[in-house]
Formats: structure tokens, sequence, C-alpha cells
């Protein structure tokens, strides 16, 4: 069975539905009692909820990212706030994908199954038809580039616009370019593309 880890001060639903969807579920209230019981158990994915008591869900995801043992772990964060900067922030501390609240469980599960896909195959896989990062990004043009590093740096398409000195309808463009050449369906798809192709560090 897949293990996960539910982190959240409210887990009762999911953790009374997922065994029904072959997952060995273990559940943890907040931070710290997930960084416990992360040091005595290994999982094959964490799902983790932003507002919790004691550590919140970013520092839990720092944690995780610095150890070690858990480093490579896939995460999902849930949360109620719908903002894409903070969406794309998250994704550059570690999160793996996110869901918002209130989500439908077949959503979640179809997430869960995609990220453990994801994070089971080598690094070249994750890239369709089996092409490298480098190929990819050849598909980019310069500016399409431009745009893509600041959106993975958390700008938003406003202050793209203003550091490119471009207008937000010609952003929107490019960004809509971006998704058809990366074949991803959104932002936040494309920001994990870009992370994991070490756009942000060129």
């Amino acid at each position: 069975m897949t293990s996960v880890l539910i982190v959240d001060d409210n887990s009762k639903y999911l953790k009374d539905a997922l065994p029904h969807y072959g997952y060995d579920v273990f559940a943890a209230n907040d931070g710290v009692q997930a960084l416990k019981i992360l040091s005595q158990n290994k999982f094959d994915i964490i799902l983790l909820d932003v507002m919790m008591p004691n550590m919140n869900g970013w520092d839990t995801l720092k944690e995780i990212r610095k150890n070690v043992e858990t480093k490579d772990v896939p995460v999902i964060m849930i949360t109620a706030v719908n903002e894409e900067e903070k969406m794309i922030s998250g994704l550059r501390c570690g999160a793996d994908d996110y869901i918002i609240k209130p989500f439908i469980l077949q959503n979640l599960l179809a997430r869960m199954e995609a990220v453990l896909r994801r994070t089971r195959r080598q690094a070249k896989e994750i890239f369709p038809e089996n092409k490298g990062a480098d190929e990819f990004l050849q598909n980019l043009t310069a500016r399409e580039k431009e745009v893509l590093k600041l959106a993975a740096k958390g700008a938003n398409n406003k202050q793209i616009a203003e550091e490119l000195v471009l207008s937000e309808v010609t952003v929107k463009s490019h960004m809509n370019s971006i998704f058809r050449k990366l074949k991803v369906a959104n932002r936040t798809q494309a920001v994990l593309l870009a992370i994991q192709m070490n756009l942000t560090e060129n």
C-alpha cells in the first residue's frame, strides 16, 4: 500500500476516505507532530495543510526539505487561500502541488497519483515524449524564457510587465504560448517545470 501522512488539525474526512483507495494513512495535527512522526516512519507522499497551530504548513515544508531523510518525499499543500503568488512561493520552497479547499476527493486523488507517478520517474522522464530540459527550453523564445523565469521567482503578470517593459496583455500572451510549448495546463505547472529545469538559476 502507498503510505500517506496527512498533516492537518482537521483530518478526519481524509483519514476515513483514503484507505478505501489503497492508501495506508497516518495523521498529525500540526507540523511539530508531523516532524516527529517523519523521524520515525517513511512515507510515499505527504498532504500538508497550510493553516495549523504550533507550526504552519510553510515552516513544516521547509523543515521537511532540510532533512536528508525526507527532502525527496512529495508534498501536496492543502490551502484555503487561492493566491497565485503564495502558490508559486510554496513551489519554490519545495511543494510538489497544491489543492484548494474545499476540494472534490476525486480531484485530490488524481493529483496524488500524478505526483507519485512523476516523482517515481527519473528526472529526464518528467518531460513529455522523453525530451530533456534543454530541448524544452529551446522551444521557448528568449522573451518567453524571461517571462517564465520571473514567474518562477513569484512575480505576477503586472510585475513581469513592469520588469520587462511590456503590457499585461503581452505578458498573458507569452504565458499562453509557454503553456502550449511546455504542454502544461496552467501557471503552477509551468513554474514547477521551470524549477525542475533550474531556469531560475540561469
